[in-house]
């Protein structure tokens, strides 16, 4: 049985009209799903039985099994975990700003790159999401808190452009105007830098925006903090950013997660401007969510030097608010708790 989710919406009108149903029955259909978040084709009362039963030999709508929720009582966070279907589980977050709802969503199972401040690496990769997954995070929170997600960024468990056609096919469903319905430029891609795939999103003729995960000013520091460097260097990192920047004109964001006595120094800051100023960047300091004890914060007058420094220098930065700190709202946290507190 095929997972309606996994579908864009021309792949959808060619599978609705093969089985004899009426174009304009894809539309019905999608507004059940999308808007009023029907997963029941029993529900879809302006269908026929007929039709309904059809549907239901053909396609299944796969929303998401909740397991956990937690919500922060500091801001509202929202954190979820999911169990798919073979049983393994994601995570994704809802979040919560004066004048719109984010989510952040999952795009494997698990994490080959192995950040060693991330979570999600600690327990390993298992697998790519289906696009159907990756769409279904989004109807499945809009259905658990009966609200209207606006933006949406690809921040959650995985690394985007290591499931690049899943990623791109759930953007553009997600974008779709009678599917996610949710503005281009309101969705945001986040990598630790896959050079050649940042070119190929180049070509997309997607205007989304693009966040690199950098975390370190040079090779020797990111091969520690990110493995995947020791394969994709800064300079093939930053070179591939340039080629974006030529094809799209688009504003880059740059994480930068801090670590004391890691990468907070004051050398650290200048060298990441001196890297960064032929290129259209915002750089968003984010003090760590420490995952090991010997994993610490900067101070807060440090995080102020380092934001001076990179302002001195012409780089545009700020640090990044923390949100859901008392749900360990960070991706992973709550997926390898559960799974260590299983018999």
């Amino acid at each position: 049985m095929k997972n309606l989710l996994d579908f864009s919406y021309e792949e959808l009108v060619n599978e609705i009209t093969r089985l004899g149903l009426e174009r304009y029955r894809v539309d019905q259909i999608l507004d059940w799903v999308y808007d009023k978040k029907v997963n029941d084709f029993d529900e879809m009362t302006n269908l026929s039985k007929k039709h309904r039963a059809l549907l239901k030999e053909y396609f299944a709508i796969s929303f998401l099994k909740l397991l956990d929720k937690r919500v922060s009582k500091i801001d509202g966070t929202t954190k979820f975990l999911w169990e798919l279907e073979d049983g393994n589980t994601i995570e994704s977050v809802m979040l919560f700003h004066p004048d719109r709802i984010t989510a952040c969503i999952s795009t494997q199972v698990g994490c080959p790159v192995g950040c060693v401040f991330c979570a999600t690496g600690m327990s390993g990769f298992v697998r790519n999401l289906s696009t159907g997954e990756i769409v279904a995070q989004i109807l499945s929170m809009e259905k658990e808190e009966r609200k209207k997600i606006g933006n949406v960024v690809y921040m959650g468990m995985g690394e985007p452009l290591l499931n690049y056609e899943n990623t791109v096919k759930s953007i553009r469903i997600l974008n779709h105007k009678k599917m996610g319905n949710i503005g281009i430029r309101r969705i945001t891609v986040s990598t630790v830098g896959i050079p050649e795939k940042i070119v190929q999103l180049a070509e997309e003729d997607l205007d989304v925006k693009l966040a690199l995960s950098l975390h370190a000013p040079t090779n020797f520091k990111r091969d520690q903090l990110v493995p995947l460097n020791r394969k994709y260097s800064i300079e093939e990192i930053l070179n591939a950013l340039k080629i974006y920047q030529r094809k799209t004109g688009k504003r880059v964001t740059i994480e930068y997660v801090l670590i004391r006595g890691v990468n907070d120094e004051i050398s650290d800051a200048k060298k990441l401007a001196e890297i960064l100023k032929n290129l259209k960047v915002f750089v968003n300091l984010i003090p760590v969510n420490p995952t090991t004890e010997t994993m610490k914060k900067p101070s807060r007058q440090r995080l102020l030097a380092f934001k001076r420094i990179l302002l001195e220098n012409g780089i545009e930065a700020e640090i990044r608010k923390e949100k859901g700190s008392d749900i360990e709202a960070a991706c992973g946290q709550l997926r390898i708790k559960r799974k260590f507190s299983m018999p």
